[in-house]
């Protein structure tokens, strides 16, 4: 296969840097990855982080101060912006809507500077605001912003779309909603790159995913390669007979905490199997005995948590 036919996105050693002499602040630092064709790449990170920063230079609305990207394999997103421009959707953080525009009146004047466009019914159905066409942009609540604005952003069946936090400011519904939009769209073939602060969202709707951390890519790959770098626990209450000094050894620390003991460990079904087999042969209860695994929300607040990425 060509370079375009495996790869719609890629990114390699990309820095961005704002202000000029003493006052430059790198905001991007380095950061490389590669989205496939048909992925779902989705871009974690804490305010500041420099999600939004790094989707911009994707999209071609700045230069790389150094490095290099490339959408479709070969076309860099400033020079042959022209040529990417009618093959890509992007849904930023804040729409630029006229406020005194409806929904329809809306998609329309966007749909008349899109090429290709799907019919104006079709988009707004799309996003779910058929009840809301003849309604005020200024009159809608900041959910059903977010859907408008998803609804400009796959106006053109893009090939590409970039989604900056798609699903801010809706509630449940909406927010599960927009993501069988985006599961629709993935299993269309369109390659997507979503930033969210919604740990679960990435992690039901990522192929793979990069946490970012002051700049750089602290960790990547599917949930379970991040997740298998943390430790899980167990969690559980000894009968005041019995202290965590009694417990069998099993492969890490347990420490007992308000009569609650929280065994931190690598090898959870087998640490598992060990404390119950103990139990049983001692006739012991293990009150609520809880086997949590790693989660992507406990390796996100480690990365979050330390300093400067190496």
């Amino acid at each position: 296969m060509s370079p375009e036919e495996t790869s719609h996105i890629e990114a390699e050693d990309v820095w961005r840097r704002y202000g000029r002499g003493k006052s430059a602040f790198d905001a991007v630092r380095g950061v490389s990855f590669t989205v496939g064709r048909g992925q779902l790449f989705a871009l974690l990170g804490t305010n500041g982080a420099g999600k939004t920063s790094t989707v911009e230079l994707l999209e071609g609305l700045a230069s790389p101060h150094r490095g290099s990207i490339r959408i479709f394999g070969r076309l860099d997103p400033v020079a042959d912006r022209a040529r990417i421009r009618p093959r890509t959707g992007a849904m930023l953080q804040e729409g630029g809507f006229i406020s005194h525009l409806t929904v329809r009146e809306s998609v329309g004047m966007w749909a008349e500077l899109t090429s290709r466009p799907r019919s104006i019914a079709e988009a707004i159905g799309i996003a779910g605001l058929e009840h809301r066409a003849d309604t005020m942009v200024q009159n809608l609540s900041g959910g059903e912003k977010r859907r408008l604005d998803l609804a400009v952003a796959t106006l053109s069946h893009p090939e590409v779309l970039f989604l900056d936090e798609p699903t801010a400011g809706m509630d449940a519904e909406g927010r599960h909603t927009t993501w069988q939009l985006i599961r629709s769209m993935r299993e269309q073939g369109t390659t997507i790159l979503l930033t969210t602060h919604y740990l679960e969202e990435a992690e039901s709707l990522a192929d793979r995913l990069a946490i970012m951390h002051r700049g750089r890519i602290a960790t990547s790959g599917t949930v379970s390669e991040i997740v298998a770098d943390h430790p899980s626990t167990l969690t559980f209450g000894l009968p005041d007979a019995w202290r965590a000094r009694d417990l069998p050894a099993v492969s890490g620390p347990a420490d007992e905490h308000s009569g609650r003991v929280t065994v931190t460990t690598a090898r959870l079904q087998q640490d598992a199997t060990r404390l119950l087999n103990w139990a049983a042969e001692h006739d012991v209860t293990l009150d609520r005995f809880t086997a949590r695994p790693a989660s992507l929300e406990e390796a996100f607040i480690r990365i979050a948590s330390q300093g400067d990425p190496e």
